[in-house]
């Protein structure tokens, strides 16, 4: 592994975007693949039942979380250890609204598999965004389009014609239902959290940031690099059970100069079409609020937000933050693939 040396961050050592080996079968072997053959085409049907026709029904939103922990428990998915700061075992019920994620809430969630999607869809019913290093602005997606961007090569500017939003109107357009976003932009495997994109600085200052972190035992269900469908689908159902382990931070906000109710400072550039940005409903241009990705531009307070919430993801992931981001991922993931070709 020396050839990916500079794949590893520098301070900690962490490789985050190496595939998590799979442990050796041996003599469960059989049992592995009898499992597998007999879960997947009963996944395969409960999921083209739900994505082509379920989700298009009017169940409603109890109807659809069933339907979705129906496909989670197909492969096993169903060992939940939930921990919530400021709340003890037993005591969820009393504090229920005001230390998880609610209507009109944002949740930043960690990015390691396509099952965080299925298990947040199947206990919020959010509405899911992509983030961008280049953008404050996020583009709205569909839970399906969620799960396959676990699989997908990380993406440093939006695609076109997208149509971007900032997250104080998506929260507007629907306000009974929460919104999460991935503020890293793509997957690792969950050994550090990668530098954020400056997305989370367009939420309003009443709106609640729950930083959520999950991670999975076994941890080789992660997807890290592009395109590992097989490997995924081999390490969800051949193995008897899963366990995910949740854990949701205290709510942060968002008190970032320039926002409406923020205290009274100049505006710099990138502020000011922000704030021009809030007052039209409609969807910007990718070209709007562009922002590099070392953060120049950032004010102290902007940073002092995402930095809060990095650090409550790597301390509630027991990892630490790391230095590479979404071009290293992209280097690594050209060298892996040119490597497993040979």
């Amino acid at each position: 592994m020396e050839k990916y040396s500079q794949y590893r961050d520098r301070g900690s050592g962490i490789a985050p975007f190496f595939p998590v080996p799979t442990q050796p079968s041996g003599f469960y072997l059989p049992l592995h693949i009898f499992l597998f053959l007999f879960r997947l085409p009963i996944l395969l049907t409960v999921i083209l039942s739900y994505f082509l026709a379920l989700q298009w029904f009017p169940i409603g939103s109890l109807g659809k979380k069933a339907s979705l922990w129906l496909i989670l428990g197909v492969p096993g998915v169903w060992w939940i250890d939930l921990q919530i700061d400021g709340v003890r075992r037993g005591s969820l019920a009393s504090h229920h609204k005001s230390h998880l994620p609610q209507p009109s809430s944002i949740i930043a969630s960690s990015c390691t598999s396509p099952i965080d999607s299925l298990y947040l869809a199947a206990i919020f019913d959010p509405v899911f965004t992509a983030s961008y290093p280049s953008t404050r602005l996020v583009h709205r997606i569909s839970l399906f389009q969620a799960i396959l961007r676990a699989f997908q090569a990380p993406q440093y500017t939006p695609p076109p014609h997208a149509n971007l939003v900032d997250l104080q109107t998506l929260l507007r357009e629907h306000r009974n239902r929460p919104v999460v976003v991935f503020p890293e932009c793509t997957t690792t495997n969950g050994r550090g959290i990668l530098p954020f994109s400056p997305s989370l600085l367009t939420a309003p200052l009443k709106a609640k940031i729950f930083p959520v972190s999950l991670r999975y035992t076994p941890g080789d269900i992660t997807s890290p690099v592009p395109g590992t469908y097989v490997t995924f689908l081999w390490n969800l159902l051949s193995q008897p059970t899963h366990c995910i382990r949740v854990r949701i931070a205290e709510s942060v906000y968002n008190t970032s100069p320039g926002l409406p109710g923020a205290p009274n400072v100049p505006k710099i550039s990138y502020a000011t079409n922000l704030l021009d940005t809030l007052q039209d409903d409609t969807g910007s241009s990718t070209d709007t609020l562009l922002s590099s990705e070392d953060g120049d531009g950032l004010t102290e307070s902007e940073r002092k937000l995402l930095d809060k919430v990095a650090d409550a993801l790597a301390r509630l992931g027991r990892v630490k933050r790391v230095g590479l981001g979404i071009r290293e991922k992209s280097d690594f993931v050209k060298a892996w693939t040119k490597q497993r070709r040979r």
